[in-house]
């Protein structure tokens, strides 16, 4: 694609990587020494999976972004997503369109691939937002003195179970250390829990960008039956940082958090990317969990009928609805749909009949929004969405409602 005399294309084999890793110095930062091979890895990787697309002038290249193909849950059924990431612009090139044009390929060829979602990490809001984007969710950060995990409240013995008698001994089934030939146990043991849990929002990589991730000398990982725990030193030797916290069991659970405390002597905060509900807040003796909403991810329903068949529901939701949406950056989305959800299921197809004007109207940002689980009445407050019968609302939010969540930042 050719934009205002530039050239958006793809990444070839033959391109040189240093202007992407000049670009990314410049946009993002510099990364250690010791990290720059696994950042090249990771990005010719993407070029030979064409996931990488550069703006060039001339043969200058002045603006990047990639995507990832990935894995999302969704009330605990998997789709495929493509993760947005590294999207730059050179700073002299700001202010001329270029940030639009070229995600407006990508985003085009996203929709190519076939993925019905897309989310990324948003670095400012209007270019996207433009395009279909928008907030569905968040990425938590909860902070623990590493003392307070030294001694955990037991299971409650009002309840007695011979599993929770385990749990409180700390032995989870499986647990090991865990490694790069470990990726595509990793990859099947979180899957395994998001659907177990009936997660929505997080995500999971490739096996190849999982065992560069698992290959980090400085990374320990552990493998259990029913769950996966990862994390590194911060600040020196001060403080742990988990990437990655996620168990099905009490019994794994509190092995992990074991593990954790078992660095009190000189670690002082442990800094975790958990899920908003995780169960160390109904574990610890006093109140010592401090709760951060550290980063909003944005969602984009690229394929919106193949999303909703792809996505999970609860059981007991019963939604009919229709649904007038205009999707301006992808026009073949907008029309007048039925949105149909039961039995845990959700369809959505073209609507039949003469337009009666009852439906609920919005955008490609509103129907991203929805689906991620803010509430009908969040988004009519917003300017989100518009019209339909109000009394519906409260079976919308009991089909969609949740807080979505990621633990990976991309």
């Amino acid at each position: 694609m050719t934009a205002s005399g530039l050239q958006i294309r793809p990444f070839t084999p033959d391109d040189d990587l240093e202007p992407e890793f000049a670009l990314r110095r410049r946009a993002f930062g510099a990364i250690r020494a010791g990290d720059k091979p696994r950042w090249r890895a990771s990005v010719g990787a993407s070029v030979d999976a064409g996931e990488i697309f550069g703006v060039f002038d001339g043969g200058r290249l002045v603006a990047s972004a990639r995507f990832f193909t990935m894995r999302q849950w969704w009330h605990g059924q998997p789709m495929a997503m493509a993760g947005v990431a590294g999207v730059k612009v050179a700073p002299e090139e700001r202010g001329r369109g270029v940030g639009r044009a070229l995600m407006t390929e990508l985003l085009a060829e996203i929709s190519r691939r076939g993925f019905p979602v897309s989310t990324l990490y948003p670095s400012t809001l209007p270019i996207y937002r433009s395009l279909g984007w928008e907030i569905a969710g968040g990425l938590h950060e909860t902070e623990i003195p590493a003392r307070a995990l030294a001694e955990l409240t037991p299971p409650d013995p009002a309840v007695p179970d011979p599993a929770l008698a385990a749990a409180a001994a700390g032995d989870a089934p499986g647990l090991r250390h865990a490694g790069r030939a470990d990726a595509d146990a990793v990859i099947e043991t979180l899957g395994r829990v998001y659907q177990a849990l009936r997660h929505s929002g997080p995500n999971t990589r490739q096996p190849a960008e999982t065992e560069r991730w698992l290959d980090d000398e400085d990374h320990f990982a552990y493998l259990a039956d029913d769950g996966f725990l990862s994390y590194r030193w911060s600040d020196g030797h001060e403080g742990l940082r988990v990437d990655l916290l996620t168990a099905g069991s009490a019994a794994t659970s509190r092995a992990f958090w074991r593990i954790l405390a078992s660095h009190a002597s000189m670690a002082g905060p442990v800094r975790a990317r958990l899920a908003p509900d995780d169960s160390i807040t109904w574990m610890l003796r006093e109140p010592d969990v401090a709760h951060h909403r550290q980063e909003n991810w944005m969602l984009r329903l690229v394929d919106p009928a193949q999303a909703i068949a792809g996505r999970g529901f609860p059981a007991h939701a019963a939604v009919s609805a229709q649904l007038e949406l205009t999707d301006a950056a992808m026009p073949d989305n907008s029309g007048r749909w039925t949105l149909e959800v039961c039995g845990g299921a959700g369809k959505l197809s073209p609507a039949v009949g003469t337009a009666d004007g009852s439906a609920l109207r919005l955008g490609a940002r509103g129907i991203a929004a929805l689906f991620g689980g803010v509430p009908v009445g969040t988004l009519r407050r917003a300017g989100l969405v518009a019209g339909g019968d109000v009394t519906a609302d409260e079976a919308l939010d009991s089909a969609f409602g949740g807080s979505a969540f990621m633990t990976d930042y991309f």
